[in-house]
């Protein structure tokens, strides 16, 4: 009986591990970065954001189920597209891509600013997360606008 438990414990396992989801890049050196394309995914995060933003308002006024369905799911889609902004920013440029500079280095001034303007697109996107605001995700396009600059496409 323990071994055929040990064997269960050991399949479940393995099962978990293969069933993960990939993640958008690995966090070891391979050199296989394309930051431009990255940007423009939190654009077309926007675009979602601000199509979920147009129907939760549109479907907030009715009262049938079918209607409630959909507002619930515009309002998770929102979320999951805000968040993932988020993740792109801190799990991928300011983890991967952002190199500290000491302060008093010469460099030190746009590598403050080249975080606050990171930092920007966090907070916008979770200024989404907790609005249904066209503002909100106006200033969210303006935000990653302030970083796009620093992540050409290659050439």
């Amino acid at each position: 009986m323990k071994r055929w438990s040990l064997m269960v414990f050991l399949m479940a396992g393995l099962w978990m591990v293969g069933a993960r989801q990939a993640e958008a890049h690995c966090q070891v050196p391979c050199g296989i970065y394309d930051d431009h394309a990255r940007v423009h995914a939190m654009y077309e995060d926007t675009m979602t954001i601000t199509k979920a933003i147009k129907n939760i308002k549109a479907l907030s006024a009715k009262n049938d189920a079918q209607s409630k369905n959909q507002l619930v799911r515009w309002i998770i889609t929102k979320e999951a597209h805000a968040s993932k902004i988020i993740k792109v920013i801190s799990e991928y440029f300011l983890t991967q891509k952002i190199a500290p500079v000491k302060e008093g280095h010469k460099n030190y001034a746009a590598y403050l600013t080249k975080l606050a303007r990171h930092h920007a697109v966090m907070r916008a996107a979770m200024k989404t997360k907790q609005k249904a605001s066209l503002k909100a995700a106006e200033a969210l396009h303006k935000a990653i606008d302030g970083i796009s600059g620093y992540w050409p496409a290659k050439k």
